[in-house]
């Protein structure tokens, strides 16, 4: 069965366009990736096997620890680290990324200048502001592309929220825009999901700038207008067992150290 980033790849394998291409390194992002190690970690201290390749360096990866083991002809050490760390690792250190080489659809290497572009492309943060719209109308015009990201997103930040509306809004100085207003969100998560909404409209192809983001409590005056006219996202919920933000690079702890 094909994954997430085997049907990525081959949509960008047949379209060959820059949206394909886009959503290729988004689900690389997204993707819990497994790092072939030399040995067992050691505390936060790991060391990748580290494959030269025509005077470049790549540390290899898999989507699934059975493709790990298939490249290695056994169990082999690995460390689980969610793609967007993992690739702020490897451009510190100017490394490529073998991805599930000779296992999977998605087998190709990832040269260092493509993993720093990524690394660059997910530390973009949404700037804040303060503002209240003055109107509020259902989304209108908005790509279908912008609409699938979105919804991929918010299916991954279980715990994080209690829904979220797409609306249209007009502000007191007349600028009109769209907002995605989260609705009982946790506050320490509310940068988590900033991101997400900023990492849907790059990976989208959309110009930043074109999607606000907003916070509200149900009990807001808000929040009824929201649920009248907007686009609704409800976000998975969590058993009592699981730990909110758990999901590979929703909420990532401090990632390890190369070695």
């Amino acid at each position: 069965m094909n994954t997430p980033l085997d049907t990525a790849a081959l949509s960008l394998e047949t379209e060959g366009t820059d949206a394909a291409r886009l959503r290729f390194y988004e689900r690389i992002a997204d993707a819990e990736l497994f790092v072939l190690l030399e040995q067992e970690a050691e505390g936060d201290q790991i060391a990748p096997r580290l494959f030269p390749v025509e005077g470049q360096t790549f540390v290899l990866a898999f989507d699934l620890p059975e493709r790990l083991s298939d490249f290695a002809d056994g169990p082999a050490p690995y460390a689980a680290l969610s793609g967007r760390l993992l690739a702020q690792m490897l451009a510190a250190e100017g490394l490529g990324l073998g991805l599930n080489l000779e296992v999977a659809p998605s087998s190709q290497l990832l040269e260092p200048q493509a993993i720093a572009w990524l690394a660059e492309t997910l530390t973009n943060a949404p700037s804040e502001t303060q503002a209240t719209p003055d109107t509020i109308a259902p989304p209108a015009g908005l790509p279908e592309a912008l609409i699938t990201a979105l919804d991929t997103k918010l299916a991954m930040a279980e715990g994080l929220a209690r829904s979220a509306y797409l609306v249209s809004v007009t502000y007191e100085n007349a600028q009109k825009t769209h907002l995605l207003g989260f609705v009982g969100a946790i506050p320490e998560a509310e940068p988590s999901l900033a991101r997400a909404v900023s990492e849907a409209l790059t990976f989208s192809g959309i110009e930043a700038g074109a999607l606000d983001v907003g916070f509200f409590r149900a009990a807001d005056p808000i929040t009824p207008l929201l649920a009248k006219h907007g686009l609704r996202f409800d976000l998975p919920q969590l058993s009592q067992t699981q730990t909110p933000g758990a999901n590979p690079g929703m909420n990532p702890d401090q990632p390890p150290k190369l070695r």
